[in-house]
């Protein structure tokens, strides 16, 4: 990734840095980089995924960046019998859409060689019951992101982290993730330096 100046720290925003990963990611990144924080109610700019005007918003309020990634989006864990159209558009307006209209605001705010990072899953390729919405928002940002490696100019990169669940997060999550070897959260945060601060691009990084 080459720096906006010679003389300053590039600059990185991290989308959804008040959660449980994007805290572990700013940690990370903040050692190297001059680092934005947003979320929908905390940080230092407001990014409200599910409205691609707050995307927008904050991307002008910004300016030149070197690195956009994001550790945010939500999905419905419920049965199939209970899954509605509403709760799968929840999903696919939130984790994946907020995502693309992420990337489509951001390529225009990045240096030449900057990277885009998204947050996916591991019930893209491993399976529970309850997980049909991750699994098919999890898939599709994979598919998302090798296709849309292969058409970025300007040399700008996309990557995908695909955590298993997190080991801080298994209080809230252990019901649906039984069997499964939850990853310290600072694991994942490392897979984002490497997609950040490397060379390689249409890539998923699994941390499992």
């Amino acid at each position: 990734m080459t720096p906006t100046s010679a003389t300053s720290l590039p600059r990185v925003l991290v989308v959804g840095a008040g959660g449980t990963l994007g805290r572990a990611v700013v940690a990370e990144l903040a050692q190297r980089h001059d680092v934005i924080a947003a979320s929908r109610t905390e940080g230092d700019v407001r990014i409200d995924l599910t409205d691609p005007a707050s995307i927008r918003a904050a991307l002008e309020k910004i300016g030149r960046l070197d690195a956009i990634v994001c550790t945010a989006g939500k999905v419905p864990f419920k049965p199939l019998a209970d899954m509605t159209a509403e709760l799968y558009a929840s999903g696919l307006d939130d984790k994946l859409m907020g995502q693309v209209n992420l990337v489509l605001a951001g390529r225009g705010h990045l240096a030449d060689g900057g990277s885009i990072t998204l947050i996916g899953g591991i019930l893209a390729e491993r399976f529970i019951r309850s997980g049909t919405s991750a699994s098919m928002v999890n898939g599709a940002l994979e598919s998302f992101v090798k296709a849309a490696a292969i058409e970025l100019p300007r040399g700008l990169r996309i990557n995908l982290v695909s955590p298993n669940v997190f080991a801080e997060s298994m209080p809230d999550y252990a019901p649906f993730f039984r069997g499964f070897e939850p990853v310290p959260v600072a694991r994942a945060a490392l897979a984002y330096g490497r997609s950040v601060e490397g060379a390689e691009t249409g890539q998923v990084y699994r941390v499992f």
